[in-house]
């Protein structure tokens, strides 16, 4: 089994939980980081008693199942859809997300056309929609719903509800910057309205790498109703490369820029004392007790890049009392071991 468990993280979590006056609340199970020796771009959501679990696989969508996250590695996977050989979608499929919307299975994937020349040719990438009407999401068909209709070319979408509406947000190429864009949306696949700006790579943590780039933004509401998106900030090779934090105010518009402020430092970044580099590209999700988790990747070693050697890693969300989310420091294989 993969070593680096993060038991003393799952312990504060319990005593938060505790202290918050959920003593009922069943106990936090235990994990060890990563959940896989690979998995770039994770994903986990619940659906009852199931986890689902994807990752950036390049050439095909795939998805695990389990009802024990410990034991993942083991769960089997079931390839969901592969691309055509010709066509906007053909190339480069990259950072699933899997969503359950009013009774129908979504994946927002990213994908590059064949008309690109070249692998890192970011004006031919999109953000592109299947969907799937059966209850189980590793049978039945995905339907094509095409290439959401986006402002510029971009990356990682994700969407997510607020007040009862419908926000789809992303990483546009704008200039020499990625940027993280939203817009409000009037079907799961169909976009409506100006898209806007909320957040540019003005901070010296952002601009690691030799590239100015926000990307894979994912949302997370607060216990008070306040928004949160997180993101992660420089180039995916950089060892600096950070997971940062913007905040709307219970009540806000989400489209309006004015209302998201960022904080100045980042929300997740690497431990070498823990042995994690370059975390990045997470993902929120619950567990059946109600506690909020976060997954995200991250390398185990200095200097080791934007491979596929990039592995999947949880633990918990804490709530501040200025319902703010906060996070242990991450820790990896060969810390706290067994």
């Amino acid at each position: 089994m993969l070593r680096g468990t993060v038991r003393t993280l799952l312990a504060a979590a319990l005593l938060q939980l505790m202290a918050s006056g959920a003593a009922g609340a069943a106990p936090v199970p235990a994990f060890d980081n990563p959940l896989l020796a690979s998995g770039p771009d994770p994903w986990i959501v619940r659906e009852g008693e199931r986890y689902y679990y994807m990752g950036t696989q390049g050439d095909r969508l795939a998805i695990r199942t389990t009802r024990d996250l410990s034991q993942l590695a083991q769960a089997p996977e079931t390839t969901v859809w592969r691309p055509p050989a010709k066509g906007p979608n053909a190339r480069s499929i990259w950072a699933p997300e899997l969503h359950r919307i009013e009774g129908r299975w979504y994946i927002y994937y990213t994908a590059l056309s064949s008309e690109a020349t070249q692998n890192d040719e970011d004006a031919h990438r999109g953000v592109f929609v299947l969907e799937n009407d059966n209850a189980d999401p590793t049978v039945g068909t995905w339907r094509d719903r095409g290439r959401l209709a986006t402002a510029h070319p971009g990356i990682d979408g994700t969407t997510f509800t607020a007040a009862g509406k419908r926000y789809f947000v992303y990483s546009p190429y704008v200039g020499p910057d990625s940027v993280l864009a939203i817009v409000a949306m009037s079907n799961p696949w169909t976009l409506t309205g100006p898209e806007t700006i909320i957040a540019r790579p003005d901070q010296a943590w952002e601009r690691q790498g030799g590239r100015q780039i926000l990307e894979g933004p994912e949302f997370l509401q607060g216990p008070g109703g306040d928004l949160f998106l997180s993101y992660s900030g420089s180039a995916c090779w950089s060892d600096g490369y950070a997971l940062g934090l913007l905040h709307a105010k219970a009540g806000s518009n989400p489209l309006d820029a004015r209302a998201w402020s960022k904080a100045a430092t980042p929300f997740l970044s690497m431990n070498p004392q823990g042995n994690v580099y370059a975390p990045g590209h997470n993902g929120f999700f619950t567990l059946a007790d109600g506690t909020t988790w976060i997954v995200y990747h991250a390398n185990p070693g200095p200097g080791m890049g934007c491979t596929a050697k990039r592995s999947p890693r949880i633990q918990p969300v804490h709530w501040g009392k200025d319902g703010r989310p906060w996070l242990d420091a991450p820790v990896g294989r060969g810390v706290g071991s067994r």
